[in-house]
């Protein structure tokens, strides 16, 4: 620095004295005196340019010498007096120094040579190289953003306990709307007269303006079984830890009265937008409604849904009035069609084959060709003797088809029906679901995140014991030109009977009302009984897995089968059927590896557990009472640990309540 000062102040007078002394000596050689007093203006000028840079080097170099001394003072200061705390450690996260700032912040002498994570359990988080280098912890009801510099091994700690709290009240106050709907209530309320329904909505009324008078929730009653509600996001946030006690006082307290209703809500949240939150929450109300009602569903911005309840069957409708105007908008579907084409879900049981067949002669009712699409590598059991016995009596063998004829001769005016489920991704050929623009689901299970979203038609009715039962329905409201054969109506019984294990689980007044009317068109039980019947080597296995029950929890018990062995998806629910019928047994679940790789649990209730609530932690679902889940884990051992922590976590939170 020195140098390149010391130049700047001689390079100037060494290009003036040059071109002075150029200039002296052409003087000198015209004239001596004129030379003469320009050499003295020469040596005048260079002697005021060298001391006035001498000068203001002198005055930059003071300047510059006072400007480090304060640099350093400050940096000081900075170091150990401002509000931030610094912190070194070595390797093994020991405090190595810390600013006198921390040492304050804690009352204590000196931090030297005590672990780190003695000031906070949350800074453990800074051990993984993975982790983000920012994270809010929590030190002495303070909090603190901490910035880790890996490679210097140093920390610092900002105090952002103010800015925390205006983020949290700016999320606690953010605006919730939810739409409560009393589910059964114009099936009750229907033949009472004008005193006694009054009386009824007087009751529900209180019960609901009292429960939003505890929790400061605005409410409006914007139909006779609707109301609107205006929340924040801390009240919902209550509600959701009392789990949404609400729905337990509107039941038992009707109850007593002999009313016997339910209430759902849909609640949307996470968005600034009123009318978005307005959609979110009808939305979340629809996907209640398809699940059966009696509970809770929180839909977000985000997509991310929560559910609540759910602990009840799904009360049976009295009203045949959905199932004649769905199957009246069938009808007109299916004549706007050049082909229907009909799908269940990957490994079809006889619920899902019955279904398919009944709306297949719906389609051939309205005089419209119809197939079924099966993937024939699947079929197993009774289905397949369903199979063979349709190939050797019946003319409908040649209405089954493979995914890949369906996508061959399909077009763009044809019509899919998917029965038995709603998901994409258990159908028979997700490929061949996108190539429909017309799509009708027919379900009886409760609805799940995962639908078919672009559906023409939906048809689905929790209360029902089966696919098949709501087909029946269907077909009697459809042209009567022609007949069910006694095979098609054998069929629907069959899927009836299977799914409600021989019509004594989730079965109703309209259950039988259909098995009747199947009945009188020649359903055969003996053929049913014959088509369920099993082998000997199937029983055994089912035994085999049996005996490996443990009961991990009252009234609940756990099976699973062998490591290595891998097991058919229809063994393993009648497995949970069978464990399901034994002594001090409220709900059964078995573990076992499915044919396709994937780690298979079926559950069973008799209906105090929701086992559809367990399986759908675990990315399944069903009903109450008969849900299953598929697992990617590699070991018996993993999804037991699984199931177990599933089952808590949803038993726990009921006792809650």
């Amino acid at each position: 620095m020195d140098t390149y000062r010391k130049r700047r102040i001689l390079y100037p007078l060494l290009h003036l004295a040059v071109f002075g002394l150029v200039g002296i000596v052409g003087l000198f050689l015209l004239n001596i005196w004129v030379g003469a007093a320009f050499a003295l203006l020469v040596t005048l000028i260079i002697f005021y340019d060298w001391k006035t840079e001498r000068i203001a080097y002198f005055a930059i170099e003071k300047y510059i010498e006072s400007l480090a001394f304060r640099m350093k003072k400050v940096g000081q200061e900075v170091l150990l007096e401002m509000p931030i705390g610094i912190v070194l450690i070595n390797d093994k996260f020991e405090i190595e120094w810390a600013n006198p700032y921390m040492t304050r912040l804690l009352d204590i002498p000196t931090l030297t040579g005590q672990d780190l994570f003695l000031l906070s359990d949350e800074l453990q988080k800074i051990r993984k190289s993975d982790e983000k280098n920012d994270s809010i912890v929590t030190i002495r009801d303070r909090k603190f953003k901490v910035i880790y510099k890996q490679e210097e091994k140093l920390l610092y700690f900002l105090d952002v306990t103010e800015q925390v709290k205006i983020e949290k009240q700016y999320y606690d106050d953010r605006t919730v709307i939810a739409i409560l709907f009393i589910d059964n209530y114009d099936d009750i309320t229907q033949g009472m007269d004008d005193q006694t329904k009054s009386m009824t909505n007087s009751t529900v009324t209180s019960i609901i303006n009292d429960w939003a008078e505890e929790y400061d929730i605005y409410i409006k009653r914007i139909d006779t079984d609707r109301f609107l509600a205006i929340l924040n996001e801390s009240t919902l946030n209550e509600l959701e830890k009392k789990k949404f006690s609400i729905l337990d006082d509107i039941r038992e307290k009707t109850a007593k009265k002999n009313l016997s209703l339910t209430l759902s809500i849909g609640i949307g949240t996470g968005s600034p937008s009123l009318i978005e939150l307005g959609e979110l929450a009808q939305s979340s109300l629809d996907l209640v409604l398809g699940r059966g009602g009696d509970q809770v569903a929180i839909k977000q911005s985000n997509g991310k849904i929560k559910f609540y309840g759910g602990k009840t069957n799904p009360v049976e409708k009295r009203t045949r009035v959905r199932a004649r105007v769905i199957s009246h908008a069938l009808k007109d579907l299916i004549q706007d069609s050049n082909l229907v084409f009909i799908m269940g879900h990957k490994n079809p049981d006889m619920d899902s084959i019955g279904a398919g067949i009944g709306v297949r002669k719906m389609a051939h009712m309205n005089k419209v060709d119809s197939y079924i699409v099966l993937d024939f590598d699947e079929l197993n059991g009774s289905v397949e003797r369903l199979i063979d016995e349709i190939k050797q009596h019946s003319d409908l063998k040649e209405y089954f088809i493979s995914p890949e004829e369906a996508l061959s001769i399909m077009s763009e005016k044809s019509l899919l029906v998917v029965v038995d489920t709603h998901r994409p991704s258990l159908v028979v050929d997700e490929t061949l679901l996108k190539r429909f623009e017309k799509i009708v689901v027919i379900d009886h299970h409760r609805r799940g995140e995962e639908f078919i979203n672009n559906s023409t038609l939906v048809y689905m009715e929790p209360y029902a014991s089966s696919t098949s039962e709501l087909v029946t329905e269907l077909l009697e409201y459809q042209p009567d030109n022609e007949k069910l054969s006694k095979l098609e109506a054998t069929a629907l019984l069959a899927g009836i009977i299977v799914d409600t294990k021989s019509f004594t689980l989730r079965t109703g007044a309209r259950t039988f009302e259909a098995a009747s009317y199947l009945r009188t068109y020649g359903a055969d039980t003996v053929l049913v009984q014959r088509l369920l019947k099993e082998d000997i080597h199937t029983f055994i296995e089912r035994s085999k897995i049996i005996q490996n029950v443990r009961f991990t929890y009252p009234g609940i018990a756990v099976a699973h089968a062998e490591e290595e062995k891998e097991y058919d998806s229809v063994l393993i629910a009648q497995t949970a059927d069978i464990l399901l019928s034994m002594k001090d047994v409220n709900a059964s679940f078995v573990i076992a590896r499915r044919q396709d790789g994937l780690m298979g649990i079926s559950a069973r209730s008799l209906g105090e557990i929701n086992v559809q609530l367990i399986m759908e932690k675990l990315g399944g679902g069903g009903h109450l009472t008969n849900a299953a889940c598929q697992l990617e884990v590699d070991t018996i051992e993993e999804a037991l640990e699984l199931l177990q922590n599933a089952i808590i976590e949803t038993l726990e939170g009921s006792m809650e309540e």
